[in-house]
């Protein structure tokens, strides 16, 4: 059986970067040109050691495990090993861009999971994988990322499996309680921030703590960017919130609505709902995202909600309050991830921390 990649010209628009003008934005001035080497000769590194790991002799299973990575994507985990890398003794290392491209290939697995479960159509501009070879083909390639990282990981000592598997339970009991909800009385907006931190922040905090532990960082270094990388999570996540009621899939790599056509309430859905409460043209939009959007895909053909209808209440959505208090939600914790690197030595290193913090938040995919 002869397997297809999507087409080369798909895979070339689906790649984006973390920030809209690349790396540079992460630099000011001629005093950062060093670091700025530096972290693109680690990323261009990483790329090679990604597509090096991923190949595997079974047609189906290398097909399928490189599908998103030759899709593209942000890279922003990769990055963030390399960069905070910069404050141990050995920047850079062979063992920082084993570690930066195991904690890529734990999220491109964690994708082709999300991807299964939200029933999601589109990732990075391309099919998802479970519409080109079924669940449990996606599910299966999945594992074998998680597999592969796992070897990585091995390579870099005890201390970074026991951190792996650390983040690796996190993933599951996020999307556990993301599955089960909130229990009875608890806040449904803390319940989803915890979901954030446990599905998004966990990882993000990893690469960030990868990087300084194996290029021997001093342990309150490690301590802060964990803090820092957590934080960065749950806003890149927030921010993720925004960009779903965006109408531009050739920009998101995503289908408008993603999440809400999963059922899944994003922050803009909860505070409507709160708002709800008391104004009923709030009360309104959310009973028609409830009925009419949410798992759009699983109502009978001849109720369901056309393409138009879905449109008509995402733009509303995105043009009410509610999406700019998410915006401001995720602005606050870039806030606090900016103070959690209070310890770290100033410097260029420094400064594009700070600024990758507030690019995951300004970014348009």
């Amino acid at each position: 059986m002869s397997v297809e990649l999507p087409k080369t010209e798909q895979r070339r628009k689906a790649r984006s970067t973390v920030v809209p003008g690349g790396t540079d934005d992460l630099f000011d001035g001629p005093k950062s040109d060093v670091l700025r080497e530096r972290l693109d000769a680690g990323l261009a590194a990483v790329e090679a050691r990604l597509g090096a790991e991923v190949q595997y002799a079974d047609e189906i299973a290398d097909v399928t495990a490189r599908y998103l990575l030759n899709a593209g994507g942000k890279r922003l985990r990769p990055m963030l090993t390399v960069l905070s890398s910069q404050f141990g003794e050995t920047p850079g290392s062979d063992d920082v861009i084993t570690a930066a491209a195991a904690v890529e290939l734990t999220h491109l697995a964690s994708l082709y999971h999300d991807d299964v479960m939200d029933e999601a159509e589109l990732r990075r501009g391309v099919a998802a994988a479970h519409l080109q070879w079924g669940n449990s083909i996606a599910i299966l390639a999945g594992d074998l990322l998680f597999a592969r990282s796992s070897l990585l990981f091995s390579e870099l000592g005890l201390r970074a499996v026991r951190l792996q598997a650390s983040i690796f339970e996190r993933l599951v009991l996020g999307q556990m309680r993301e599955t089960t909800g909130p229990s009875a009385g608890a806040d449904r907006i803390d319940h989803y921030v915890g979901v954030l931190a446990d599905k998004t922040g966990s990882l993000i905090s990893a690469a960030a703590q990868f990087g300084a532990i194996v290029s021997n960082a001093p342990e309150p270094v490690v301590a802060a960017l964990a803090e820092y990388g957590e934080r960065v999570g749950v806003a890149f996540q927030l921010a993720d919130d925004v960009i779903d009621l965006q109408q531009n899939p050739d920009t998101t790599g995503k289908l408008a609505g993603t999440d809400l056509r999963a059922g899944v309430e994003t922050l803009p859905v909860l505070l409507l709902e709160r708002q709800a409460a008391t104004d009923e043209a709030s009360r309104d939009l959310l009973e028609r995202i409830r009925t009419r959007v949410a798992g759009v895909n699983e109502q009978p053909e001849e109720t369901r909600a056309g393409e138009e209808e879905i449109s008509s209440i995402i733009t509303e959505l995105r043009e009410h309050r509610v999406t700019q208090l998410t915006i401001d939600e995720a602005q606050n914790w870039v806030t606090l991830a900016v103070e959690a690197l209070r310890p770290l030595k100033a410097g260029p290193a420094k400064n594009a921390l700070e600024r990758f913090a507030a690019e995951v938040v300004s970014r348009d995919r």
